[in-house]
């Protein structure tokens, strides 16, 4: 596991309980990826579902890693701009990100394992 200094990313207050809701009501393709990354199953980090970064909240974080993994459904077709600049915004934080589509996560949630753990180990150093 990682020895990096953690940074404390702002986050407004009022995004909690969206937050909370979004879990509440999480879509089929979150739902099965919560189940492979959930309980420190990616080489013993910790991700939190649905956290609020800024003034956005993305759908899965670690923050040892500082990586965001997003899933786009298709309503992130016709939104391409602003989650190109909701992504700059959090990645001016210093996070990264990984994104899957929808599609992916529920057609092959093997490869998207793979991507994820690989990722993790190239930046766990």
């Amino acid at each position: 596991m990682s020895n990096k200094k953690l940074n404390i990313i702002p986050y407004q207050h009022h995004l909690v309980e969206k937050a909370r809701k979004l879990r509440n009501n999480s879509t089929p393709a979150e739902k099965r990826l919560w189940k492979y990354i959930r309980e420190k199953r990616v080489n013993g980090f910790d991700f939190d579902r649905q956290k609020p970064i800024d003034r956005y909240i993305v759908d899965f974080y670690c923050k040892e890693l500082m990586l965001a993994i997003e899933i786009d459904g298709k309503y992130h077709d016709s939104q391409y701009e602003q989650d190109r600049l909701r992504q700059q915004r959090i990645e001016s934080f210093g996070v990264h990100f990984l994104r899957f589509s929808e599609k992916e996560v529920l057609d092959d949630i093997d490869n998207v394992l793979r991507v994820i753990e690989q990722w993790v180990l190239k930046y766990d150093d």
